[in-house]
């Protein structure tokens, strides 16, 4: 099963407040752990809202577009992960060891299994293609 982690943004991360020396020592050291653990598919850190876009859709009419900063609420986010995982309890085992930033408020992770891959639409013409191109190379 696959799952998103996403850590909530927070005042100093709008603010783009670096993180101490000890805690990215500590964030890299769980990074190395879930990759050597081979649970780990990505982990990014977004930019502060302040260079965002928000769009905003309805059945009619343009979208409406609004630029940055937004307000540092539950809807910010400032990185996150995908992990691959056997069970919900081992990717919260894997969320709870996510280092907290000493020095501003409380930080927030969000866990969300995703679609399995086999869920998703279908390219059939992609998969023609390629059965096109097997074929082909069989008769050689």
């Amino acid at each position: 099963m696959r799952f998103m982690l996403l850590v909530k943004a927070t005042g100093c991360s709008e603010a783009g407040v670096p993180h101490s020396p000890e805690h990215r020592f500590a964030k890299e050291a769980i990074l190395a752990s879930m990759a050597e653990a081979g649970v780990l598919l990505a982990a990014e850190r977004l930019q502060p809202s302040s260079g965002g876009i928000r769009m905003a859709f309805s059945p009619e009419g343009e979208p409406e577009l609004e630029s940055g900063p937004f307000p540092a609420d539950s809807w910010l986010l400032a990185e996150y992960l995908v992990i691959e995982s056997e069970s919900v309890e081992e990717a919260i085992g894997w969320a709870r060891r996510i280092p907290a930033p000493g020095g501003c408020e409380r930080m927030e992770v969000e866990l969300r299994r995703l679609e399995d891959k086999a869920a998703g639409p279908r390219n059939i013409g992609l998969e023609n293609d390629l059965a096109l191109q097997l074929g082909m190379l069989r008769q050689d």
